[in-house]
């Protein structure tokens, strides 16, 4: 019985492989049209950039603003804002479609795992080498979708520093912080990945990433902290990001762990890391050097600050 209910799940994840392939490829041929579609939106209304410049000058040379270059400037200036606006949604459309496709590449990605089928470009992990998992670990904090909201828009949760709602619940795939037992006995916060979420028991089960398929741990919800789903933009809204000096989680570079550390900097720009102090006792103030971690591998430390 049991060898053909998994039977049933590799064939059901297999045929779940086949419709997400389908789906991502219709997801990109929109992409493509909505790409195009943006290409021209900014052509047309490049003409009106430049007659908007041409006014500007004309204006300089003549040394005055009369009530016919304001009236035609108020004209152009109404136009370069309706084709802005419409340049602008078609992006977030086209932004939506690429965060639909790397929902599905994500799911395919699971489904894979459910019927043994591996990529070279991610192998099961437990025989992947130290380095190509470091590198997928930066490819995922480089990928991290930028929050863009609308004028008036508040970070959702999730976007920086912004915490989970206080009812969710990390879907299986999701990256989260997890504090396991040690070997030793001590307990330690890794970076998992959720495989399943019991309701009735209000845990989860989760992979260490660094050791998927040798060692699953169940743990309470208190025990798991969510990663974040975007990056904050440092420039439109730095609300969203843990401030100088704030006590944070930190994944340590090259490392799949969470220590405590305090932030040194916060970034400046989208692109920007953060700069943070790892508690240290081998260093004579207790915190390392400044070190870089992307917003992806910082979370809050609801611990207190050491004295």
């Amino acid at each position: 019985m049991r060898r053909t209910l998994g039977g049933r799940c590799v064939v059901a994840a297999a045929m779940a492989l086949v419709s997400a392939d389908s789906r991502i490829a219709e997801l990109l041929a929109e992409l493509q049209r909505l790409l195009g579609h943006t290409q021209e939106e900014r052509s047309r209304s490049e003409h009106n950039l430049i007659n908007i410049q041409k006014t500007h000058e004309r204006m300089q040379t003549e040394n005055k603003i009369s009530p016919y270059y304001r009236t035609k400037l108020r004209g152009l200036y109404t136009t370069a804002k309706a084709d802005a606006e419409a340049e602008c949604n078609i992006l977030r459309k086209a932004l939506d479609k690429i965060a639909e496709i790397k929902s599905l590449l994500e799911e395919r990605r699971i489904a894979a795992k459910i019927a043994g089928i591996y990529s070279d470009a991610e192998p099961p992990r437990k025989t992947m080498r130290r380095g190509v998992l470091m590198t997928l670990l930066q490819q995922s904090a480089m990928t991290l979708p930028l929050w863009i909201g609308k004028p008036g828009d508040k970070p959702p949760p999730l976007c920086g520093a912004m915490p989970a709602a206080g009812d969710y619940v990390a879907k299986p795939g999701d990256k989260v912080a997890a504090r396991v037992k040690a070997v030793d006995g001590d307990e330690q916060w890794i970076l998992a990945e959720v495989v399943s979420y019991s309701h009735a028991a209000n845990k989860y089960e989760v992979d260490d990433i660094d050791e998927e398929g040798k060692e699953r741990h169940t743990l309470s919800r208190r025990r798991v902290i969510p990663l974040p789903q975007w990056k904050a933009n440092p420039e439109t809204d730095p609300e969203a990001l843990f401030q100088r000096e704030q006590l944070v989680l930190a994944l340590y570079p090259q490392t799949t762990c969470f220590y405590r550390a305090l932030i040194h900097a916060p970034p400046q720009r989208p692109q920007d890391d953060y700069s943070v102090l790892f508690e240290d006792t081998s260093y004579a103030d207790g915190y390392s050097p400044p070190l870089n971690v992307a917003q992806r591998y910082v979370v809050a430390c609801k611990e207190t600050k050491k004295k």
